[in-house]
């Protein structure tokens, strides 16, 4: 039987190489590949098409939650487990609006990363016993949990923001997503209006609080 191919998405090299001693103790399951950055997941899953990513929801570029989302329209047939410090419902909530199958507490004992992809294996969804029970009973019921701050904005406003969040200028956002300058301003102005924020640090604290950005970063 083939192995599940995994590709380990997390901004901290540590980490990683922690997360890739614990899968590679898991029978069945092979590290394909790797990376800490938000964008150059998709590069990845084109050339490695791996089964199953386990994304961390705060990565620079793109934020894990955003990229999920992506992924799971341009790749149908790769699954995301999203593992994170968050335990919140807005965040559980946006992973299973972003099309994740899984969504694993860092906190959490090493044996649910066996218990998660094997689960998603079979075509389950896995939440970590320890998150919100009243989010796992809203998602089983198919009711849709409320919307958070970050829904005010679009896809591409929420990327916006997370690039202005991480200090880069209009004229280098425009550059690294192929937009115009004045497309870019348009969309500030509008990520401005629609939080009713109307200053930089503003935005950054926003971000800082919504998970788009840490403070390190």
């Amino acid at each position: 039987m083939a192995p599940t191919r995994i590709l380990l998405c997390d901004d901290h090299a540590l980490v990683r190489a922690g997360f890739r001693i614990l899968l590679e103790d898991i029978e069945g399951v092979e590290v394909i590949a790797e990376t800490g950055d938000g964008r150059a997941v998709f590069d990845l899953v084109e050339s490695e098409r791996p089964d199953i990513i386990l994304m961390d929801v705060s990565m620079p570029g793109l934020n894990g939650l955003d990229a999920t989302a992506q992924i799971r329209k341009r790749f149908p047939n790769t699954r995301v487990i999203v593992l994170s410090m968050y335990r919140s419902e807005e965040y559980i909530a946006r992973a299973l609006k972003a099309g994740a199958s899984g969504y694993v507490l860092k906190e959490g004992p090493p044996e649910e990363l066996r218990l998660a992809i094997n689960a998603v294996n079979r075509g389950e969804t896995y939440l970590s016993p320890a998150v919100s029970q009243s989010v796992i009973h809203q998602y089983l019921s198919g009711v849709t949990v409320g919307d958070g701050p970050l829904d005010r904005l679009t896809a591409r406003q929420r990327e916006i923001l997370q690039l202005i969040a991480e200090g880069k200028s209009n004229k280098a956002i425009a550059r690294l997503l192929n937009l115009s300058v004045k497309t870019v301003d348009t969309h500030r102005s509008q990520i401005m209006e629609r939080l009713d924020i109307h200053e930089l640090t503003g935005l950054v604290r926003f971000a800082i609080r919504c998970g788009l950005v840490t403070e390190d970063r």
